[in-house]
């Protein structure tokens, strides 16, 4: 016959056994779910409480999550406060104790326990969380139904409040360490940003690596006298180069004079460069002055300077060696204090081979050369770029226009801008034009951005493509306003969900990424 008192003993030898493995799995914890993860093990292993879970508040949703359990359904619960028995514990802050609950309606299986605990009677024991008298998850287990079972629940119930006790405090010091840890990692993206806007130039858009390479140059050179050759495409932004580096430079409070080499023919070109200087009647002379006079103490941009004439190459080069410089029809010889920035789209390396470009004034002007990547080699600032033409049109014709739709987004960062960033903010300009929305949809983008191969702007916008993405569109829409849900979307867009269905497959869109997590 058992004596009593011998079973008593062995209880409790199990139970400080248990709660020292638990300690100490607390004590060693870094990750908050492996730690759980043990703590559910070991209650199945030493104490037979089976099913076991944990659920804890997610402090940013109100909800509760199972951080682990015992089975498949690991991760996949989710309630609301007051939500079934365990959302009810964390709502009350009281334990709750069920004989059997086979037939408990208010048992939410989230874990799928239930359908496997059917096979036995099993009561289910649930026990709060609690932390400075405040409620932060909970613990349920599973046990198989034996007689006497007042008691034992009264014994589990003590033996579950104290592992809950120890649970709280680890889970409190491992949300401050990750609470600490997302502080410095906010502050850490804090002083980056502060770095890139303290790099950043003015009225240029772009994070990209091609980008701020640029920007570093720039900032290099700014506040030097050197000769600054801006290479790149058409539409890249060398102007606006020009201007950040006359701008961030000691010559700043200076003017900045722009002359475009390829506008002008070239007598004209050479006069307005440098002035020129006429007899009158009357036997006064008549004095132009020209660009070079006017950028003195600043800065002289010559755009597009791989168009100029080889006799106003000669003078450039004169004008870069000596700084100095003769009006048309003069012989006086007038000092210089401009700093020189050019640009061009052009091979000058080839020119030079070519014999059409001066290779001694080449050489001059390629002191400190700065390429600007075109459009398509940083992809990643076609959306902010967009979202920046986007603000300021909208603004410009007082239209609430807020966002950019997500195949609108698609077609704009596949398509391979031969205009470069010109021809995104006409793109931009003209979207904003045609949209009566509050959003900018693939509709109103040019059709060579919406044709099938968005890398050939001359292959025309046909019929089908055209419904496709306008089909493809308000299905994403619809999906986005309704949390991936198929069937409402389908409501939304007044048709059956056997056709939503069938035209996600055709399109292959991924409702998943569109529910809110």
């Amino acid at each position: 016959m058992n004596n009593p008192l011998d079973s008593e003993q062995s209880q409790e030898f199990i139970d400080l056994t248990c709660l020292y493995e638990i300690a100490r799995h607390l004590a060693s914890a870094t990750s908050l779910r492996e730690c759980l993860g043990k703590i559910v093990a070991t209650l199945a292993e030493l104490k037979g409480m089976d099913h076991g879970a944990i659920t804890i508040v997610n402090p940013s949703t109100g909800e509760l999550e199972i951080e682990v359990a015992s089975i498949e359904g690991k991760r996949r619960g989710r309630y609301k406060l007051g939500e079934g028995i365990t959302g009810k514990v964390v709502a009350t802050g009281e334990p709750i104790i069920m004989p059997q609950i086979d037939n408990e309606p208010l048992f939410l299986s989230h874990t799928r326990t239930k359908g496997e605990t059917s096979k036995r009677k099993s009561s289910f024991l649930c026990v709060p969380i609690l932390a400075s008298r405040q409620t932060i998850g909970a613990l349920s287990i599973d046990r198989m139904y034996q007689q006497g079972f007042g008691m034992q629940s009264e014994n589990d119930l003590r033996f579950l409040t104290v592992v809950c006790g120890l649970i709280a405090e680890t889970v409190r010091r491992i949300q401050r360490v990750d609470q600490e840890k997302e502080a410095l990692r906010q502050e850490n993206a804090k002083l980056g940003r502060e770095m890139s806007a303290k790099n950043r130039i003015e009225e240029i858009i772009g994070t990209s690596s091609r980008m701020r390479e640029v920007f570093d140059l720039v900032h290099r050179v700014a506040d030097s006298s050197a000769t600054v050759l801006l290479r790149g495409e058409p539409g890249t932004g060398k102007t606006l180069v020009a201007k950040a580096l006359h701008y961030n430079s000691s010559r700043a409070g200076g003017p900045f004079v722009v002359v475009n080499c390829q506008a002008l023919p070239e007598s004209l070109l050479e006069s307005e460069l440098f002035g020129h200087e006429q007899a009158t009647l009357a036997g006064a002379v008549a004095i132009k002055r020209g660009r070079c006079e006017l950028a003195e103490g600043g800065t002289l941009f010559l755009d597009e300077i791989g168009e100029v004439s080889p006799a106003v190459q000669v003078k450039l080069l004169n004008l870069i060696q000596e700084r100095s410089f003769q009006r048309l029809g003069s012989a006086k010889s007038i000092k210089a204090d401009i700093r020189l920035v050019a640009a061009t789209n052009r091979d000058l390396e080839s020119a030079v081979r070519e014999r059409r470009f001066r290779e001694d004034l080449y050489c001059r002007l390629n002191v400190f050369p700065v390429y600007l990547p075109p459009l398509r080699e940083r992809r990643t600032d076609i959306l902010l770029l967009a979202e920046y033409f986007l603000e300021r049109y909208a603004k410009e014709n007082n239209k609430k226009i807020t966002r950019i739709s997500t195949p609108a987004i698609d077609l704009l960062v596949q398509y391979h801008w031969p205009g470069n960033v010109r021809e995104l903010r006409n793109c931009m300009e003209r979207a904003v034009l045609s949209c009566d929305g509050p959003a900018i949809k693939s509709i109103h983008l040019p059709p060579s951005l919406q044709s099938t191969d968005s890398g050939s702007a001359d292959q025309p916008l046909s019929l089908a493509a055209a419904v496709e993405h306008f089909e493809r569109e308000l299905i994403i829409e619809a999906l986005k306003q309704n949390n991936g849900n198929q069937t409402r979307a389908a409501q939304s867009l007044d048709t059956s969900l056997r056709i939503i269905n069938y035209k996600i497959h055709c399109y292959g869109i991924e409702p998943k990424r569109f529910k809110v997590k």
